[in-house]
């Protein structure tokens, strides 16, 4: 049965509407990433990265970068699009989980924990707090709450779309996305939500100090991105 690993792993116009959309949509994120820096010599992880095309962005903010994927064709791809660039690393999520005890000043997780069960989000989180330093910070980005989260998300796709000069195309993703196998998994799989309150509560829980960002990661910004230092 496919799960979302194996659904982020292939190319296709659900995911991103046309080539515009990708690049624009990770350029964004990017950016982002990159204001939340700590310092030039930083050591960041960016867990669950996708494709990650403006990554050389965040690179140039930091000391190093690692991008962690699970997809291995998107890993694949990833290797071979930064192979030269030597403040950059990919790796799988063993070699992450495996990177030295408080080695690491941020960690990113953007868009990633809607794909993961509460249990999942608590262990991964578990690893976080191991691998970053004792002033590190662990950004959880692109929260989805509960209430109305598909019409939000394709509101903000179309503002997206006519902002960046790919309206009409966003208007057809939208459209390919009713008959795709994303809802097939969305029903099979699930998706997480959270209330601001229930993630603040969960990241306390998993020994973090965490406060809302005023800003979230990304182009939808009725989604939730949070701060969070180890307690």
């Amino acid at each position: 049965m496919m799960d979302w690993i194996s659904f982020y792993d292939f190319k296709h116009s659900v995911i991103y509407v046309n080539e515009r959309h990708r690049d624009v949509h990770y350029r964004t994120i990017a950016t982002d990433i990159s204001k939340l820096v700590p310092s030039p010599d930083a050591n960041v992880m960016d867990y669950g990265c996708g494709e990650a095309t403006s990554a050389n962005l965040v690179a140039t903010a930091s000391g190093h970068l690692t991008l962690v994927e699970a997809a291995p064709n998107v890993r694949a791809a990833l290797k071979e699009r930064y192979a030269s660039n030597p403040k950059m690393s990919v790796m799988n999520p063993d070699e992450a989980a495996a990177t030295p005890d408080h080695s690491v000043d941020m960690i990113v997780l953007h868009s990633v924990a809607q794909y993961l069960t509460g249990d999942e989000l608590d262990a991964m989180m578990a690893t976080f707090r191991r691998l970053l330093k004792p002033n590190g910070i662990f950004v959880l980005g692109d929260i989805v709450p509960p209430q109305m989260a598909s019409v939000w998300a394709a509101l903000s796709l179309l503002k997206f779309g006519a902002q960046n000069g790919f309206f009409w195309a966003a208007v057809g993703g939208l459209i390919r996305i009713l008959v795709s196998d994303y809802f097939t998994l969305k029903k099979t799989h699930g998706l997480s939500h959270y209330t601001e309150a229930e993630a603040l509560a969960k990241l306390k829980a998993a020994g973090f100090e965490p406060k809302r960002a005023a800003h979230n990661i990304g182009h939808n910004q009725h989604r939730m991105t949070f701060l969070a230092r180890p307690a």
